[in-house]
């Protein structure tokens, strides 16, 4: 049990570290503009071309939704999968915990999380981790050529790891930032494991704030 132990801390830390990795490469591509004072350590992705592209995936009620249907207000996008041991969890729940805040302010935002590991997130595994992460999240499993496609448009590094005697027992390296989209405008930020929902809700507020989204206007 110990030495099992081991090894998921060892993949673990190797996934973090090329996680990370992953996220300055792209963070190199990205760009923004200077009109808008974001936190330190959110990325402005206004100039970027991330993002994009109609995809359909199968939501965790069993439904096939479309990114029209999915993507039709303001938005926050987790990458990850539910088997994850010591990311996932935490950066979902901190997704929730803004969409919290930014509803006691009357801002209306949804959370969505997009499983990476659709070989063992099937949409009853997705039901279970998002039901008990946010009762409005939605839970989305793609088929391997819409993840292809996925990861291709939004930029995303994800790689299995060693599979252990039972097939199913492995961990994905994986970037973990949240996204902050609109249907109008695209991807807007994206924000970092180590930020805070505060600063989530303060930057997502502060670009609604700058553009006068109606979003805003219906909630006063």
């Amino acid at each position: 049990m110990a030495e099992g132990m081991t090894r998921i801390m060892i993949m673990a830390g190797a996934a973090l570290a090329i996680g990370a990795t992953a996220g300055a490469a792209w963070l190199s591509m990205s760009g923004g503009d200077s009109d808008l004072a974001l936190s330190p350590g959110t990325i402005d992705a206004r100039q970027s071309d991330i993002g994009g592209g109609a995809f359909t995936m199968t939501a965790h009620t069993g439904e096939a939704m479309g990114s029209d249907e999915l993507i039709d207000g303001p938005t926050l996008v987790y990458f990850g999968y539910t088997f994850c041991p010591d990311v996932c969890p935490f950066d979902v729940q901190d997704m929730a915990s803004a969409v919290d805040m930014l509803a006691e302010k009357g801002v209306d935002v949804d959370p969505v999380f997009v499983t990476v590991d659709p070989l063992r997130d099937t949409p009853e595994q997705m039901a279970y981790f998002v039901g008990a992460m946010h009762p409005e999240m939605i839970g989305l499993t793609p088929d391997d050529a819409t993840l292809d496609s996925v990861k291709r448009e939004w930029k995303l590094y994800f790689q299995k790891g060693e599979t252990g005697e039972d097939p199913e027992d492995y961990l994905m390296s994986h970037s973990s930032f949240t996204y902050f989209v609109t249907p109008e405008n695209g991807v807007i930020m994206l924000f970092r494991s180590d930020q805070s929902p505060e600063t989530m809700a303060e930057d997502v507020k502060r670009w609604m704030e700058a553009v006068d989204h109606p979003a805003l206007s219906a909630a006063s």
